[in-house]
């Protein structure tokens, strides 16, 4: 922890998708958690109070848009509006798991761009800038008209499987668009790149076709930006091992682990997946096979050099 952080006009506020993270992001940055409650009405409308004054602060809220996506994106856009009407000087979200990122561009006619219009209604709302944290897609930062922090998980996982010393490793990424995750990885731990070619027949469905890259009798650590339903990496790591892999770790930013993620990873190959706390892991959901990282030191560290406008690109070494 640092010491405690001597500018009072640096608030932090989090809403319900992750307050034991904030907490630890608000310990990091050495300030207490701003006051505020939110609650619903009978109907199911979301009423929020922020009980101390925030005139003329630099506010940073921490909410990830992750399950129930739809009440954490609205509890967010409604403290906006309070944030906004209550004359904070500026209003900057945290948001390390960025919802609806997944559709971010048409890839069929008549399909919705959610991950742009997610954007339109933050900035609509009155958010002034965005710290956000592995997006599925690095272009979706073009969706925004205002300053967007795009911090990266790579350094947090690279730092845990070099503590491991594994032998022989090859960092595999579980279809094409992750290559360039999957290269900043390799870089980190020196190692050797393979890809798996897939087809994907509808959402959610994944089929393995080929691996690109010798991977035969190495140890396999497979990244992806996010696991859901953990048919891509469970089916990327039975055809690791069925091509001459020693073993298989897997790691992510975001650990959705919607539907029968949990069964799947637990009767697979994957010797252990290693995740971070950008969404929270409920007691159901872990598992002997995962273990959990904290991005809170790299946010805090975010928040203090954004408040400071110091650079922050030093953060993605």
């Amino acid at each position: 922890m640092t010491s405690d952080y001597k500018d009072p006009s640096l608030k932090v506020f989090t809403l319900n998708s992750n307050r034991k993270l904030a907490e630890e992001i608000a310990n990091h940055i050495g300030t207490p958690l701003g006051k505020c409650s939110v609650s619903t009405f009978s109907d199911g409308e979301v009423q929020i109070n922020i009980e101390e004054s925030v005139r003329g602060c630099d506010v940073y809220v921490v909410q990830s848009t992750s399950l129930p996506v739809n009440q954490h994106l609205m509890e967010l856009l409604i403290m906006i509006d309070a944030l906004k009407r209550a004359s904070s000087k500026s209003i900057n979200i945290v948001m390390p798991y960025y919802g609806y990122a997944r559709q971010d561009r048409k890839s069929r006619s008549r399909e919705p761009i959610t991950a742009k219009l997610v954007a339109d209604l933050l900035e609509t709302a009155g958010a002034n800038r965005v710290i956000t944290l592995d997006l599925h897609a690095p272009q979706i930062q073009g969706f925004f008209d205002m300053p967007i922090d795009h911090l990266q998980g790579v350094p947090i996982l690279s730092d845990y499987f070099e503590a491991k010393g594994l032998d022989d490793v090859v960092v595999v990424s579980p279809d094409h668009g992750g290559v360039t995750r999957a290269r900043r990885m390799a870089d980190y731990l020196k190692a050797p790149i393979g890809i798996i070619d897939k087809r994907r027949p509808r959402p959610n469905v994944a089929e393995v076709m080929n691996i690109v890259g010798n991977i035969e009798g190495k140890t396999a650590i497979l990244i992806d930006d996010i696991i859901d339903t953990a048919g891509t990496i469970t089916l990327a790591a039975d055809a690791l091992i069925e091509n001459g892999a020693k073993e298989v770790y897997a790691c992510c930013t975001h650990p959705v682990l919607s539907g029968p993620a949990l069964e799947r990873i637990d009767n697979s190959q994957i010797k252990e997946l290693v995740v971070t706390n950008s969404i929270p892991i409920s007691n159901e959901q872990m598992s002997d096979k995962i273990k959990s990282l904290s991005v809170a030191p790299l946010i805090g560290e975010a928040i203090i050099r954004v408040h400071e406008l110091k650079s922050v690109s030093i953060l993605f070494d």
